[in-house]
């Protein structure tokens, strides 16, 4: 990556990032065109070229300011320093419709990266991922309180069933192109009831 992105006008920057959220929110990888993200940033694709490489360092640079934007809302929202499960998803749930909510193309965007099969930066995509939310992840079970849970529960299988219904979810919305966020948080809501009353221990 040339540094010169960097001493441009911050507008300037914030153009050619929206550019590339908003195309490749819309496309799988192979089907974004450099050319198509120059003309949305309103610059040539030669100058596009000038400060990215090519297309896999600006995806790459694109999903890794997309996952630490995301760690910074989800601290603010306190997910990471609750005891409490459901309360921290309840917490993750609300930063989470906040980026949608001010940022839709990165949001968009950010799901579509998660599931690209794209050899070229999949797996680059991945150990980003690991490298930022898993490690966030495990610092806040470590600070979970099994008893709070139904006895014998298998707490990581729990927390990984619950994660894999609420990323399924929004892959769902995402596909259908039109996010409605009421309807998203009363699903969230319901499921987070549901749960709760399967996996939390009786009073």
């Amino acid at each position: 990556m040339n540094e010169k992105f960097f001493s441009l006008p911050p507008e300037k920057q914030q153009a050619i990032i929206n550019a590339g959220y908003r195309v490749f929110s819309r496309n799988a990888y192979r089907n974004s065109p450099m050319s198509e993200i120059a003309a949305e940033a309103g610059i040539s694709k030669s100058l596009l070229f000038h400060y990215f490489r090519n297309k896999r360092e600006l995806y790459l640079y694109l999903w890794d300011r997309c996952a630490q934007i995301t760690i910074e809302v989800l601290t603010k929202y306190g997910c990471y320093s609750q005891q409490g499960l459901f309360e921290s998803m309840e917490r993750g749930m609300r930063a989470k419709m906040e980026i949608i909510r001010q940022s839709p193309d990165m949001a968009n965007f950010t799901i579509r990266a998660f599931y690209e099969k794209d050899a070229d930066i999949c797996a680059a995509v991945q150990e980003s991922y690991h490298r930022y939310f898993n490690f966030k992840a495990d610092q806040f079970r470590v600070n979970l309180d099994p008893a709070q849970f139904i006895p014998g529960l298998d707490i990581p299988m729990m927390y990984r069933e619950m994660y894999w219904a609420s990323e399924g979810y929004l892959w769902e919305m995402v596909q259908r192109g039109d996010v409605d966020m009421e309807q998203m948080e009363r699903d969230f809501t319901g499921l987070l009831a549901f749960w709760k009353s399967i996996y939390l221990r009786k009073e």
